[in-house]
């Protein structure tokens, strides 16, 4: 399974994840980067340390799940 995760800044200098399920492949690093401009111009999200105020970062993670049987 693959994430994208956008990575923000909030009013306390402290670090905000938003993560979306099955990002497009390739990522758009334009896009997203729009995308993540767009959130925090439309305050379109709130976290306990205020406002979404700067991009950190955003990256792709990819989870492997092995079930054990016994």
């Amino acid at each position: 399974m693959k994430t994208l995760e956008m990575k923000f800044l909030n009013q306390e200098e402290k670090l905000v994840t938003i993560s979306l399920d099955n990002p497009v492949e390739p990522p758009d690093a334009e896009a997203i980067e729009a995308a993540m401009d767009t959130i925090i111009s439309e305050n379109a999200f709130f976290s306990s340390g205020g406002d979404l105020v700067s991009k950190k970062s955003a990256r792709i993670v990819e989870r492997n799940v092995f079930d054990i049987e016994f």
